[in-house]
């Protein structure tokens, strides 16, 4: 009777043990994002990652530029899980080789920021979190607000090449269109405004906008604004792989500010999504808005980045923590 009764305890704490295992598992799965996730897993990730951006930024300007566009090219489409970074594979093209992609770089910097990471705290930071991460810091390099940011997401095992087209706003998309894909991302008209201030910064390729010169010189541009545009764009049918770019704002070219709205509404915007930002009765409200202001428009910014970065993420049990950014854990 001992024995049975005995066996019956033992089961019974084997059951509670069970159960506590379990709710705990439950716990981390529902968890979802949340503000510094790593604390007690990696307490120094965030700090290493923001060490490493302003190195990179100390040596490569353009890193920070990089980083802002990865956040908007990861996260657009369909879920904020660092399926950009991943490498092309015999069954599937990258995110990253897509025409949509063009002009992306400094892929490599964020494999040196995650070494740096893995050094740490080996296969506990997701990619995923570093690309939103260096994004956040890569916005205050180029003179923009801090925003805070929650982290959590782990890694998608598969490239979205497939769908880019589906997600990603082109530049000669009309503006309702673009209305509407932010939208279901849940980022309103104000939030739109202020992300496409991101051209503040960077510079635009001659192939995207020679479409404004050649044949004609499209008459919505200013006339004054014109004549550098064809110095800086001297071939109708520019070599995709030439270096030739315009600076999206010749003032500030490498400070993220309010003074695109002020270029835009004097006709200077580069590209079609930047005219009709400014003349669409929907949009030019908060265009002027912004270019009055410049904390409503770091205001609306880091809401709209903060939304942006909260896009369908995997996280709890889905998904992984890749070993290196480029390449899913199975073909590591």
């Amino acid at each position: 009777m001992r024995k049975i009764m005995g066996a019956k305890v033992l089961f019974f704490f084997a059951l509670l043990s069970f159960s506590a295992v379990s709710a705990f598992a439950q716990d981390e799965e529902d968890q979802g994002l949340v503000m510094n996730f790593y604390k007690d897993s990696c307490p120094q990730a965030e700090d290493i990652i923001t060490e490493q951006v302003k190195l990179l930024y100390k040596r490569h300007k353009n890193t920070a530029f990089s980083w802002l566009r990865n956040i908007f090219h990861d996260c657009a489409v369909q879920s904020c899980d660092a399926s950009l970074l991943l490498d092309s594979t015999r069954r599937s093209l990258s995110e990253k080789e897509t025409d949509r992609s063009f002009g992306l770089r400094n892929f490599r910097y964020i494999e040196t920021i995650k070494e740096a990471v893995e050094r740490e705290c080996p296969g506990v930071v997701s990619c995923a979190d570093i690309l939103v991460l260096s994004a956040r810091e890569g916005i205050v390099s180029l003179g923009g607000p801090y925003i805070p940011l929650k982290t959590g997401r782990r890694d998608g095992r598969r490239s979205r090449a497939d769908v880019v087209e589906e997600y990603l706003p082109d530049h000669n998309e009309t503006i309702s269109g673009v209305l509407d894909r932010f939208a279901a991302m849940g980022i309103d008209t104000p939030g739109v405004v202020a992300l496409l201030g991101a051209h503040s910064v960077g510079r635009t390729h001659c192939v995207k906008l020679v479409h404004r010169l050649y044949p004609e010189v499209d008459p919505a541009l200013s006339p004054d604004h014109v004549p550098h545009m064809l110095h800086k764009c001297p071939d109708q049918i520019p070599d995709p792989k030439a270096v030739q770019y315009v600076r999206n704002d010749r003032g500030t070219p490498m400070v993220l500010d309010n003074n695109y709205y002020r270029n835009i509404l004097d006709n200077k915007g580069l590209l079609i999504v930047d005219h009709q930002l400014a003349y669409d009765k929907r949009t030019r409200p908060y265009v002027k808005k912004m270019a009055k202001s410049q904390d409503y428009f770091f205001k609306e910014f880091s809401r709209a980045i903060t939304l942006l970065s909260e896009n369908n993420p995997l996280t709890g049990s889905k998904g992984e923590i890749r070993k290196q950014c480029n390449l899913a854990n199975k073909l590591h």
